[in-house]
């Protein structure tokens, strides 16, 4: 059991049951620990780097990097989670677009800015660590670093664990109003004004989940449903674009023909790249949805009552 996992979980559950301004707060500060966290690390080892270490630069080729895309997907996972906010946002026509692709451009900036100091100051056979960012300071001597970035990795994953809890649960506050889910389920606290029911349920779930699941499973799986998940929304633009030309749209995907049909083709290429298991497991877990969809989404769509409605 990873106690130390599910107590982190049960802190962010906290403050999302306090309400936005609460979890907007403690997210910044932890952002900020973070940040510097990345730049210490950079700081630190960046004068240790070895140009040697990265030759070969491409020791299992292109499908090693398929491969590796595939399974750390789920890294990126947050700058799309900021578009569920977008009914608590002042202007999201304008807020939205700025926050989605400044973040992730920061991301991965900083991914590659840490990939490449990693690998250089350290051999890559030897970072299968659980954290190889504090492994690479204890390999140079520098045990106080290393103590200040592993600290710092937690505060970082707490960040990721908040926005992505709180994502879910607007997402299901989203669902619920059309009906997809019991409206019940979705009730806004009196006080706090946050769907703590929903909220309960998400938290208590990502606990038992991180308590007792082996990590690697659980990344691969959300790789797997980060990936199906921009499928969809490649796919989905085009519809959108084709079925409603007239809509206003406060940001318009530049060259929609071109990006969608690309970014489709590459999401399902890198799909294609995860493990059996994990491709079964995701079946499973898909058929499930589409269940519970047919059984009582699809029948309690107030979406679809007003769409039958329309066609009589």
């Amino acid at each position: 059991m990873n106690l130390p996992a599910m107590l982190i979980v049960g802190v962010v559950l906290f403050f999302l049951l306090r309400g936005i301004r609460e979890s907007a707060g403690a997210n910044r500060v932890l952002v900020f620990v973070k940040l510097g966290t990345i730049f210490l690390f950079l700081l630190l080892a960046g004068p240790h780097i070895n140009p040697q270490n990265w030759t070969p630069f491409l020791p299992y080729g292109w499908s090693g990097v398929s491969a590796g895309t595939a399974v750390l997907f789920f890294s990126y996972l947050g700058f799309d989670s900021l578009s569920t906010a977008a009914e608590e946002a002042r202007n999201p026509g304008r807020d939205m677009p700025i926050g989605i692709i400044a973040a992730l451009t920061l991301t991965t900036l900083l991914y590659i800015a840490v990939s490449a100091v990693m690998t250089g100051v350290v051999p890559y056979p030897e970072l299968d660590t659980a954290a190889p960012a504090s492994f690479v300071l204890q390999k140079i001597g520098l045990r106080l670093g290393s103590a200040i970035i592993g600290t710092g990795a937690i505060c970082g994953l707490s960040t990721v664990l908040l926005v992505m809890i709180y994502a879910q649960t607007r997402a299901f506050y989203a669902m619920s109003r059309d009906g997809l889910i019991p409206e019940s389920l979705c009730r806004v606290h009196p006080v706090y004004r946050t769907p703590y029911r929903i909220t309960l349920i998400v938290g208590l779930a990502v606990a038992f989940i991180t308590g007792f699941t082996p990590i690697h499973i659980v990344a691969e799986m959300c790789s797997a449903g980060t990936i199906f998940a921009f499928l969809c929304s490649c796919s989905g633009l085009l519809i959108l674009r084709k079925r409603y030309p007239d809509v206003k749209r406060r940001f318009v995907c530049p060259a929609v023909w071109l990006i969608a049909p690309l970014g489709f083709l590459s999401c399902l290429y890198i799909f294609s790249q995860l493990s059996a298991h994990t491709l079964e497991l995701f079946t499973a877990w898909f058929i499930l949805g589409v269940i519970i969809y047919f059984v009582y989404g699809r029948k309690h769509s107030h979406l679809n009552a007003v769409e039958n409605e329309s066609a009589q």
